[in-house]
């Protein structure tokens, strides 16, 4: 079998499991490893020393120099997983089979960052993973390969980051074993849809809650962003406190001028919050910071507001 060798540009977990299941493949040489320039993995820098694999990072992988260096490993192809840099287009036609990057988006329409995030924001029935070619822009290579997965109720961000770090590199593999085989289809994002989406990044103050929301795209918002991830925010007594997980089944509230964020119940046996939304109620199920008074557990007699929106 003719073996393919490819240079590695990755980081993190995705990298980690990608590296991984790449070097089980004795007919798939790698020739070098390019972290991401801060913070470099740790892990993957440990295969690469116990495979004897070179290693390196560059401020900016587009550079005279970097190229240079890259070229010098004479690669078929290049691999991107998880890497932050974005090539440009001497890297891009530097190899014979050019670059792949796999993308935990269901490109055309989920290009961009947060992606799993956002999906859940949406309200999406299910998410993708795709293996596709690079060009000059932003995800909008062709498409080698690409797998849906169903989102249900009962998946959060950590349920679809559980997924992604098991399926990404058995599909990443797959789309470097079609190539190697030549037993693939060039896709074009445009057939699919002419237009496609970008999603941005998400930043410091998108985990604050906006209580005058329906009360499914609350449910949507808490889970999107649930541990790992920064989890849902509000304010109380001007203190953070920290929702990981609301119920999806709703609660009518009777009393139509209650403003939204304030607390309508509390279970004495601290299990649940009951809170007003914009029509209706939501059962907190999971949260972090003090709320229940501590001199007793019983239902407070006053209405209490939990949060105020800056």
């Amino acid at each position: 079998m003719k073996k393919i060798s490819i240079g590695f540009f990755a980081d993190g977990i995705w990298g980690e499991k990608s590296l991984i299941k790449i070097l089980s493949d004795k007919n798939i040489i790698v020739k070098f490893i390019c972290l991401r320039y801060k913070k470099p993995d740790k892990k993957i820098i440990k295969i690469a020393q116990k495979r004897n694999i070179y290693y390196f990072w560059s401020k900016n992988v587009n550079s005279s120099y970097s190229i240079k260096k890259i070229s010098s490993f004479k690669c078929d192809l290049l691999v991107s997983m998880s890497f932050n840099q974005i090539f440009k287009k001497k890297l891009i036609e530097l190899t014979k089979l050019s670059i792949i990057n796999c993308h935990a988006g269901k490109l055309p329409v989920y290009r961009g960052r947060n992606i799993l995030n956002w999906s859940l924001i949406n309200d999406e029935k299910e998410f993708g993973i795709t293996v596709h070619f690079v060009d000059r822009n932003l995800d909008t290579g062709d498409i080698i390969l690409q797998k849906v997965y169903p989102i249900t109720d009962k998946d959060d961000y950590g349920t679809l980051l559980r997924k992604c770090y098991k399926n990404c590199s058995l599909i990443l593999y797959e789309g470097i074993k079609k190539i190697q085989f030549g037993n693939y289809k060039r896709i074009q994002q445009k057939k699919i849809n002419s237009k496609g989406s970008y999603f941005k990044k998400r930043k410091k103050g998108d985990e604050i809650i906006k209580w005058n929301q329906s009360p499914r795209s609350l449910f949507n918002f808490v889970r999107a962003i649930s541990k790992p991830g920064p989890m849902a925010t509000t304010y109380y007594k001007n203190k953070p406190f920290f929702i990981n997980k609301i119920h999806n089944i709703f609660i009518k509230c009777h009393k139509k001028k209650i403003k939204p964020g304030t607390i309508v119940r509390l279970d004495p046996r601290k299990r649940f919050i009951v809170v007003k939304t914009k029509n209706e109620c939501v059962k907190i199920l999971e949260w972090f910071g003090k709320l229940f008074p501590k001199e007793n557990n019983i239902f407070y007699s006053k209405i209490n507001k939990l949060a105020h929106n800056k």
